[in-house]
């Protein structure tokens, strides 16, 4: 599977179920980091991803991780992915947030 494979609807779905797991798990920090990092060896990524798919199959599904693993081989989806992060984590701080005490 390439990442031509994936229509956009699914690629955009793919996308903000990852993020909205990174930012429910409070790795909003730690996870920017690693992509921020890794996207120059985003391909290389995605290739050792198809090497360990019979490991990793046994764990998640396995047209959702030819998906991801495909998302991974260009790096534009890497940068939506960091982007779709930081929107969330956002949302979830402004939700967060209590009105400000207005002291008179």
């Amino acid at each position: 599977m390439f990442a031509s494979d994936i229509n956009q609807e699914r690629k955009t779905e793919i996308i903000h179920k990852i993020a909205q797991k990174v930012v429910d798990l409070k790795l909003t920090t730690i996870a920017i980091v690693m992509l921020e990092s890794s996207k120059p060896l985003s391909f290389v990524g995605s290739q050792l991803m198809v090497f360990f798919q019979p490991i990793f199959t046994s764990v998640f599904p396995l047209i959702q991780y030819d998906e991801f693993a495909a998302l991974l081989e260009d790096r534009k989806n890497v940068e939506i992915l960091i982007q779709e992060i930081e929107r969330l984590d956002e949302e979830k701080r402004q939700k967060g947030k209590k009105p400000d005490d207005r002291k008179g």
